[in-house]
């Protein structure tokens, strides 16, 4: 037989005997995390003006260039050899032309012409056949003994930039509603502080990767406004796509998909010229899964093992031991190959994020979340960025 005494259902629609049942956590799905920042971690210093300046500097170059296309008498023999810049040789040079076994000494230099005078195959070396941008490695300069010292060489320091882009949000919450009971919350402005500041140190790690300042007005103006060249947008030597500049083609169906031979040949392309070393690679979840497949068909398993793990979180090269960091603001064809030691994500002295109250123009509580931040990417050299990968 059916009840038919009171019950919860037969105070109508609305139940307004009961009380509600509100879960007091609220929960938030957006993605809001941060894993380059977390990775870099807090700059040691700030920065000090809207214009971020560093200085940067190199050593001597001990390469040079051929840049000749016929040889007198013949390509093993010639003694006068046309390079792009006579200057970066000086007489006494060992010098060995390109992956040969062969030794040159440079005994003269004619700088208007640009050309070395040389004697091929120095130490009874074997001389090798020269050829047009054939590169020319300097060994080192044998000096007499007793002889004078040369002339002094050296290079110019160079200053880079980068601007402060400001990142702010606006709070404004009635009298009414800070007032009131809420589920979940127990002060609603700090509930909106939370939430913004997640939001901007969201768009802070994206802007770092991806951002890119104005072409003119760097610094700002009443109509411009200031933002900071990201990491993507800073690279210039070290751009790799497959199959170009010494960068095998992917063997996926798909497209280039990564694989070790794309990784590593841009790993060494970059330890080539940087005294530093990568220990980052930053990745979205495209290139992520295609990292943890390289070991895929090498991992072994015994009966007793239930867990399946698919995860690779340090990659070790003959370039490196990197740690791989996953960040969804990486573009999903490309990777990023990074000198942690040489970028920063600097504040503006006495501008980290932070909550600033403003005046009340009526029965509201109003005020703004608000930082100002720049990104220090040093040697842009010595980081690298790989793209045109198949997702």
């Amino acid at each position: 037989m059916a009840f038919t005494g009171k019950a919860s259902y037969s105070a109508g629609a609305e139940l307004p005997e009961l009380v509600e049942d509100v879960s007091d956590i609220i929960g938030i799905v957006s993605p809001f995390e941060t894993p380059l920042l977390d990775h870099l971690g807090d700059a040691k210093r700030a920065a000090m003006s809207t214009v971020h300046e560093w200085v940067e500097d190199v050593l001597l170059s001990n390469k040079g260039q051929i840049n000749q296309t016929v040889f007198t008498p013949d390509p093993e023999s010639a003694t006068t050899i046309t390079v792009d810049d006579a200057g970066g040789f000086r007489i006494g040079d060992l010098v060995r032309p390109g992956q040969s076994s062969e030794v040159m000494m440079v005994l003269g230099i004619v700088g208007g012409s640009d050309q070395i005078i040389a004697v091929r195959g120095y130490g009874a070396t074997v001389a090798a056949t020269l050829a047009d941008n054939m590169e020319l490695t300097i060994l080192g300069n044998a000096a007499l003994e007793g002889d004078d010292a040369p002339d002094a060489r050296f290079t110019n320091r160079s200053r880079k930039s980068n601007y402060t882009q400001i990142f702010t949000a606006g709070i404004d919450v009635s009298g009414s509603l800070q007032a009131s009971r809420a589920y979940g919350i127990a002060d609603e402005v700090d509930y909106q502080k939370q939430e913004r500041m997640r939001e901007l140190l969201r768009d802070l790690e994206n802007c770092v990767i991806n951002g890119v300042a104005p072409v003119s007005d760097g610094p700002g103006s009443s109509t411009v406004r200031r933002s900071m060249n990201g990491i993507v947008h800073s690279l210039e030597t070290n751009l790799f796509v497959p199959g170009q500049g010494g960068i095998p083609d992917g063997d996926g169906a798909g497209g280039d998909e990564l694989n070790e031979a794309i990784l590593n040949a841009a790993l060494k392309q970059i330890w080539d010229q940087s005294s530093g070393g990568v220990d980052t690679i930053v990745v979205g979840g495209a290139q992520k899964r295609k990292i943890n497949g390289f070991a895929t068909g090498s991992r072994a398993y015994l009966p007793d093992d239930q867990i399946y793990s698919d995860m690779i979180s340090v990659y070790e090269s003959d370039f490196g031991v990197c740690r791989v960091v996953m960040s969804r603001w990486v573009p999903s064809d490309a990777v990023l190959l990074l000198d942690s030691s040489r970028i920063s994500v600097l504040p503006m002295q006495g501008r980290s994020f932070h909550y600033k109250p403003l005046a009340a123009t009526g029965d509201s509580i109003s005020g703004q979340v608000i930082g100002e931040y720049t990104a220090e990417i040093k040697n842009e050299n010595a980081h690298g960025l790989v793209t045109g990968l198949g997702v």
